[in-house]
């Protein structure tokens, strides 16, 4: 067990909540919180006020957390004046996507209510689940929402629903999910987006294999989608995703790296969560679990392995820049190693995630009241462009989130549950099935 120096990872999740909790703004409808505090910057400007990437959904989503691993009753109010503000005003919120609009909102709602028993926040995920199904409309040969079929359109709506099913229990949201579904498992390349319109700042040629606008995230959705019907479809067009991501990567003994995208970027290999190594590993190991194919977890291995092999965190190669949060980030790539140890027991897992955690804390602004923050170029190709933002994707709630994730890894007498996204396939409980047995020492 690693010595942590000065700070832990539960004292540094603390800490950084006092940053979060500066931006608070309450009124009569709850609350919500800003996206950068700080007087002298400006936010990274990454999402809607009330969104689960960079808004109130998410930074919801940190306080149920922190509540559960500190015990503070005062966390869990402060998640809970978040979460009655969202079960007032989301019907104004238009956009369907789970990142970025309603289907978040239901999600954060949803674990809220599950969390406190709170019965009218429950109420509330209930409604705005069956307004996003009313929603769905005809698209092609199915339906959908958005056309778009990756995890930031269509596909990340089908894995909220499919969710909502369960911790709501309406078995509806379920079998419209799985309709949504069927149209995207008929895609030749399932997730195969070109750029401009499609992906803004890239070319209108490019192609992009990753997680959250590409074609490893519609994968993942549709390996989940034969976990939960097991209709062969959805696994054939799984692995028509899978070959492809396999075909245009990089390998290198036991290594392997995604392009960001091709052709132009075949070079830029981003380790993180949204485009990178750490998304992609999620999709195979989803694969894995549902298939149990010994070659899918070879891949995951060798996602990891690149990732450990990449020189971070002393080095900060183009693929992991001057970033700190959960999608693109350091704290990404923790919560990337702390499922993989949960998932296979392998030690130098945990151990590449303690070794994150501590240049993570290490990295963080403090000196006065307002509490941790980490100050990041958040868009690569923007270096002079640094924020200290609130949010769960991009800033202080998703970074003290992760290191939470990672103090739960230690606590096999007291294991507890986190709240996972719905993209996310590793175990709710972060400690090996033989650790928890006792079966190691």
């Amino acid at each position: 067990m690693s010595t942590w120096p000065r700070e832990t990872p539960v004292t540094a999740a603390v800490t950084a909540a006092r940053w979060v909790r500066s931006a608070a703004i309450d009124d009569d409808l709850g609350r919500r919180w800003r996206a950068n505090p700080d007087p002298r910057g400006r936010s990274a400007g990454a999402g809607d006020v009330a969104s689960l990437y960079a808004g109130a959904a998410g930074i919801v989503l940190f306080f149920l957390e922190l509540a559960a691993a500190t015990g503070h009753e005062a966390y869990l109010q402060d998640a809970l004046a978040g979460a009655r503000r969202l079960a007032v005003t989301w019907p104004e919120q238009r956009d369907p996507t789970f990142y970025h609009g309603r289907a978040g909102l239901i999600f954060a709602m949803a674990e809220t209510g599950w969390a406190t028993g709170d019965e009218e926040i429950f109420g509330a995920a209930r409604a705005a689940a069956d307004r996003l199904v009313r929603d769905a409309r005809p698209l092609g040969d199915g339906i959908g929402w958005t056309g778009d079929p990756a995890q930031r359109g269509d596909g990340g709506i089908v894995l909220a629903l499919l969710h909502a099913s369960g911790i709501l229990g309406v078995p509806a949201y379920e079998e419209v999910a799985i309709e949504a579904g069927e149209r995207i498992a008929g895609l030749v390349v399932p997730g195969h987006r070109f750029g401009g319109d499609a992906v803004p700042d890239l070319p209108v040629d490019a192609v992009t294999p990753g997680f959250l606008s590409g074609t490893a995230g519609t994968a993942f959705l549709l390996a989940r989608l034969y976990g939960v019907t097991r209709d062969e479809r959805f696994l054939a067009a799984a692995r028509r995703g899978a070959d492809f991501v396999r075909t245009v990567s990089e390998v290198t003994d036991r290594c392997a790296l995604v392009p960001h995208h091709i052709p132009q970027g075949r070079r830029l290999h981003y380790l993180g969560f949204c485009s990178g190594s750490a998304g992609v590993a999620r999709m195979f190991h989803e694969l894995h679990r549902v298939t149990g194919d010994p070659g899918d977890l070879d891949w995951m291995e060798r996602l990891a392995h690149g990732i450990m092999h990449s020189g971070v965190p002393g080095a900060r190669p183009s693929g992991h820049w001057d970033v700190a949060c959960l999608c693109c980030g350091t704290a990404g790539l923790i919560e990337c190693f702390v499922g993989l140890y949960a998932a296979t027991g392998h030690e130098p897992y945990l151990d590449f995630a303690r070794t994150l955690a501590i240049d993570l804390i290490g990295r963080a602004t403090a000196g006065d009241e307002a509490g941790f923050r980490w100050y990041q170029a958040y868009r690569r190709l923007r270096p002079g462009e640094v924020t200290a933002d609130t949010g769960y994707m991009v800033g202080a709630a998703g970074i003290g989130t992760a290191l939470l994730h990672l103090d739960a890894t230690e606590r096999t007498r007291t294991p507890r549950r986190l709240i996972l996204l719905p993209d996310n396939p590793f175990p709710a409980i972060p400690i090996p099935a033989a650790v928890l047995r006792g079966d190691q020492a």
